[in-house]
């Protein structure tokens, strides 16, 4: 497995700027920041991979798996320090019945591209090293991508009685190459919950078969019981249909506030209620992501005033999509989504500086937030 190096830790829509007052705290009060990858799909379209809807990234897995270790290895020369693999697809949703025939080897696939993008990267640094030529590079880890089981934006889909089968090869496809999981895209409370539950149990099954084998030393299965025990970061997504309004209303004059009042999960329960639910599951991270940035920096200070008063320790993320707002919430596999235009890398940078200033301390992107946008971040916070 990849080792664990540090602590866990087309339409055009004017985008709505952030108030600048807040985005500007004496320097030394804002929290170090761990840099995300972007979005892969989109990223995969860009490069002319194959791609299209249903099967979304996964298409490249079998077909053009070169191109997504070449993005993987992309966001991480860009500065990432955490990707993600590619395996957000790699679901029945998507698949369909090929899921359970063929999804175990795609997602294994995924994770060992993921590997190999490290790898080189690594080796690129030890060139660099050797030749004297300066390097900035921080050690990388990779995510291990637990995504929406039963589609993106459906907490009406959701069944927990069929999680179980979905979740399994997610999990004992990845657990070799990946330092963290990463929940990806709750749309509600339950859905987190059982991610969680899962990834516990499923835990706890690998640790027993490791004490069941004959291993040479007690420091042996020590080290390997402590390599399956992973932080877990969840990321729930924000309901941003209140963006979801004519182009004309958008204007770079309107504050945050504006853009939403009271932040809530796609299921309608509201953000301070998933943030306390997590908290008592202790996981290790909370982020938002696969919404609007206009909606992150509200459950950003909703979440941070909870942690702060309950002294939780659990460290908070964020990364954005760069949807069209009146697009959103079309039906995800119905086609492709248009992506906004005014999403560039300084512009998103300044909605980034807004959400450290708000307390987070793991930021990238989501659909639509390529390299060039990840390479401003990392140059930048």
């Amino acid at each position: 497995m990849h080792t664990q190096t540090t602590s866990p830790m087309t339409d055009t829509v004017t985008a709505t700027q952030p108030n600048d007052s807040l985005t500007t705290p004496a320097p030394n009060s804002l929290p170090p920041i761990t840099i995300l990858d972007g979005g892969m799909g989109r990223e995969l379209e860009r490069r002319g991979a194959p791609f299209r809807q249903p099967e979304w990234s996964a298409l490249s897995l079998s077909l053009a798996p070169d191109s997504v270790r070449d993005v993987h290895l992309d966001y991480i020369k860009a500065g990432a320090t955490v990707i993600t693999v590619n395996s957000y697809a790699v679901t029945p949703y998507h698949l369909g019945d090929s899921f359970f025939s063929e999804g175990e080897q795609l997602i294994r696939t995924a994770a060992q591209l993921a590997f190999e993008a490290v790898q080189e990267s690594e080796k690129q640094v030890d060139r660099q090293q050797a030749s004297k030529k300066p390097n900035h590079s921080a050690a990388v880890q990779i995510a291990g991508c637990l995504p929406p089981l039963f589609g993106s934006y459906h907490p009406d889909l959701f069944d927990s009685t069929q999680a179980p089968t979905i979740a399994r090869p997610l999990l004992s496809a990845q657990i070799d190459y990946v330092d963290m999981w990463l929940v990806e895209t709750q749309s509600s409370i339950v859905e987190a919950q059982t991610w969680h539950q899962l990834i516990t149990e499923f835990t706890a099954t690998q640790k027993e078969s490791i004490s069941n084998k004959v291993i040479t030393s007690k420091k042996e299965a020590t080290s390997r019981k402590e390599s399956i025990s992973k932080p877990i970061w969840i990321a729930f997504t924000l309901d941003d249909s209140q963006l979801d309004i004519a182009t004309d209303d958008l204007d770079s004059s309107a504050e945050p506030s504006r853009a939403v009042s009271k932040p809530m999960l796609r299921s309608g329960e509201s953000v301070a209620e998933a943030v306390q639910a997590m908290m008592a599951l202790n996981v290790d991270a909370v982020l938002f992501n696969c919404s609007q940035p206009e909606v992150m920096n509200a459950a950003l200070q909703t979440a941070k005033e909870l942690i702060d008063k309950a002294s939780h320790p659990m460290q908070l993320g964020v990364y954005a999509n760069a949807f069209v707002s009146k697009q959103v919430h079309k039906q995800a596999n119905a086609q492709l989504r248009d992506m906004r235009e005014d999403n560039t890398p300084e512009h998103y940078l300044t909605w980034a500086e807004l959400w450290q200033a708000s307390g987070a301390n793991i930021i990238g992107g989501c659909c639509g937030i390529g390299v060039e946008h990840i390479e401003r971040l990392a140059q930048h916070l």
